[in-house]
Formats: C-alpha cells, sequence, structure tokens
C-alpha cells in the first residue's frame, strides 16, 4: 500500500522555529567578541592617553593612545553595522523578531544600536579634540567639551557591550537551554564589559577620587553617586551570583595592571615648563577598594528581595560604610613611605607640577574633614547614595528583561 505523505506548513514552521530558538539560545555572535574586546581597547586607550598626556603633554590626532580607542569605537561600530545590515536584509523571522526596528528600514539588537551610536559620538570627537588643542592648548581637566563627547562615545560602547551579553544570556535562560560552557564565557564577558564600564567611571570622576581626596567627605558622596549606580544593576541583572564582586575584581586588576605596565615605558615630556624631569610614562591611580562594597552588594542581593525602597536603603549603607572603613585607612597608607613603590605607583607625578610640593605625600589641612563636616557629609553621601541604588535597582530589573 503506497504511502501518501502530506506536509501543512503551519505543522512543520512551529518545530522548526522551536529548533531555531534552541540554536540561537545557545550561539555566542561573533560581535559579541567584538565588542567586549573593543570595550577593552577603549580602556587601555583612555588611561594610556591620560599617561600620555601627565608624561609627555601634546598628543597628535594619530598618537598610540588614540589609536587605541580609535580601533575599540571602529571595531565595535563595524561588527555591530555587519549584523544590523545583516539581520535587516538577510536575517530569519527569528532574527527580527527578537531585534528592534530603527528608521523603518533597518533591524539590530539593543546593544548592536548603542555600540553604533558610540562609534558615531567617538569618531566625531577625533576632529573636536584636535581643533581644541591647536586653539587651546593642553587640556587641564578631563572633561574638556570634546572629551566629553569622546567618553559618553566609549561609555555607549561599552554600555553596548554589557547589553549584549545580556540579551544573549536572556535568550538562553528563555529557551531553558542549559549549556554550563556557554554560560560560564557569558559570566566572563559580563564581568569583563562591567568592569570596563567601571573603570570607565572611575576614570571620568577620577578628579574627585583621588588619594588627596579620601579624607573629603566630597569624595564618598561622589562615590556613592557613582559606583552603586553600576555595582546595584550589575549585581542584579548578572548571570551569576557574584556579578558585582566580578566587576569589581576586573576593575581592580585592569587599574592596577595598568599602573605597573606603563612606567616600564620611556617618555619624556615635550611642552614646559618641566618641574618634574622624569623618563618614563607616569602612572595614574591605583584603584579604589570598590571590591568590598561590591562583596556586601552582591551579599544583599543574594539574601534580600522584600521591599524595594528598604533594600536600596541596604545597598546605601553597605556600600559607603564597607568603603569608609576600607579606603581611609588606605588614604593614609598611600601617602606613607611604604606605598611609594612601583606596585601602588604613588610617586607617579605629573612632569608640570613641583616634585618637592610639601603636601604631595601628605594631607594639607584643607584637604582633611573635621569629625563633624564629615558626619554631615557622609550622610549627604548616604541620601545621594539610597537615590542611587533606588534607580540602579530599577535599571538592573529591566536588564534582567532585556531580549533584544
Amino acid at each position: 500500500m503506497d504511502t501518501i505523505s502530506i506536509t501543512n506548513p503551519d505543522v512543520v514552521s512551529e518545530p522548526s522555529i522551536r529548533a531555531e530558538k534552541a540554536v540561537a539560545a545557545v550561539e555566542l555572535p561573533t560581535y559579541l567578541y567584538a565588542t567586549v574586546l573593543a570595550s577593552f581597547s577603549i580602556m587601555i586607550g583612555l588611561i594610556w592617553d591620560i599617561s600620555w598626556h601627565t608624561s609627555i603633554g601634546r598628543d597628535g590626532l594619530l598618537s598610540a593612545p588614540h589609536l587605541a580607542i580609535y580601533f575599540g569605537g571602529v571595531l565595535a561600530g563595524i561588527f555591530s553595522g555587519i549584523r544590523v545590515l545583516k539581520i535587516s536584509f538577510a536575517g530569519t523571522e527569528l532574527q527580527k523578531q527578537e531585534s528592534l526596528s530603527f528608521w523603518g528600514i533597518f533591524r539590530g539588537s539593543l546593544g548592536a544600536l548603542f555600540c553604533i551610536w558610540g562609534a558615531f559620538a567617538m569618531l566625531t570627537s577625533a576632529p573636536f579634540d584636535d581643533w581644541w588643542h591647536n586653539t587651546y592648548g593642553l587640556d587641564v581637566t578631563i572633561l574638556s567639551p570634546p572629551h566629553t563627547v569622546l567618553l559618553l562615545g566609549m561609555l555607549t560602547i561599552q554600555f553596548g557591550a554589557m547589553i549584549t551579553v545580556l540579551s544573549v544570556k536572556n535568550r538562553m535562560k528563555a529557551a531553558n537551554q542549559i549549556n554550563p560552557k556557554v554560560e560560564n564565557r557569558l559570566r566572563l564577558f559580563f564581568a569583563l564589559s562591567a568592569g570596563f564600564v567601571l573603570c570607565m567611571l572611575f576614570s571620568i570622576a577620577s578628579e574627585f577620587l583621588d588619594r588627596h581626596d579620601m579624607h573629603n567627605a566630597l569624595f564618598y558622596q561622589v562615590s556613592s553617586l557613582i559606583f552603586p549606580l553600576l555595582l546595584v544593576a550589575v549585581s542584579i541583572a548578572a548571570p551569576g551570583k557574584w556579578g558585582a564582586t566580578l566587576a569589581a575584581t576586573v576593575y581592580t586588576l585592569f587599574m592596577a595592571a595598568m599602573v605597573w605596565v606603563l612606567p616600564l615605558f620611556p617618555a619624556e615630556p615635550l611642552l614646559g615648563p618641566v618641574l618634574n624631569p622624569i623618563t618614563t610614562f607616569q602612572a595614574f591611580k591605583f584603584p579604589l577598594l570598590l571590591i568590598f562594597p561590591a562583596i556586601a552588594i552582591d551579599l544583599i542581593t543574594q539574601r534580600v528581595n522584600k521591599n524595594p525602597w528598604l533594600t536600596s536603603l541596604l545597598y546605601a549603607i553597605a556600600f559607603l560604610v564597607t568603603l569608609f572603613v576600607f579606603q581611609y585607612p588606605f588614604g593614609d597608607f598611600l601617602m606613607s613611605e611604604a606605598a611609594r613603590n612601583w606596585f601602588f605607583g604613588t610617586e607617579s607625578w605629573y612632569f608640570g607640577a613641583d616634585p618637592n610640593w610639601q603636601y604631595r605625600f601628605a594631607y594639607g589641612p584643607w584637604m582633611e574633614a573635621s569629625a563633624s563636616v564629615m558626619i554631615q557629609g557622609l550622610g549627604i553621601a548616604l541620601v545621594i547614595g539610597y537615590l542611587s541604588a533606588r534607580l540602579s535597582m530599577r535599571w538592573g530589573k529591566w536588564m534582567q528583561s532585556i531580549m533584544r
């Protein structure tokens, strides 16, 4: 007896789509690797560029640190752009459903769009920065107008890297795919991308976070504003239980490595006056002890899941108290003779600053807040941290649901 096969398109397509979803859920796209690498290159270029300014002075548009920064921006922009074009004009129905539509033509993931926007901002800032130097000379601040545009572009790319990792992770979870190897890789990529964002935030606010500032209330107010905003969200949205701790570990290792590596290379000032003759690159700042507040934040995330307002208060208290307990005495150590070595890098000094300044390794009277001023300042820092943590909780919950 002959067998007649009848094909129902609806019946066939449903398991086909399910199979496609299963494959997509565990497949790590190439642009994910590219965006994380781009974020890494950007951070190397940024810290190198800061060191270049304090060691050599004026740099050109195509200086080595700038090329590292531009490479990161171009890498993220190209790979994300290819991804968008592929999905828009040659993507499967599933890929299009999992993407966002913009301009009525293109479709792409949210992370890819952030990377593309960040790349455009970075490339726009390059000629602006060159014109600024030619017009006004050497930068005296990190947050000059062209640097602000550049930093926003870099931060957008780094945020795009985080979003890319999370969207892949969330699709894996929704598809009920358990692949320990891929999950471990995603956990690593998220720690790297979040850690580089933490490095960026530290660099942006570094003018308020120097070792000379650690006995001042403003140091803790600025820290309570920017660090819980990221660490709490990362702790909530991370693929594993120790999201904030891993991000802080990446930040610590990266910033410390830059302190150790840069002084190994020769550099001489090319601008005057040269008050502090140097022969090697001057290190940036030794990392803050953020790993201890990060551990406290992760412990709260693992144990408390009730009233969000109360939880935000716990986050703020844990961050501020832990940071103060560890960082305040560490400031004394960084000023001591024991820290004047290659490991902590406190001997690094701007070539245009007097190396014999009496407060180079000591706190001036205006740098140390009195007990009453410090208590009042810490109270303000607690309020700032509370609001920052509350906003971060909402951000973390949103990141938990990203699928595109």
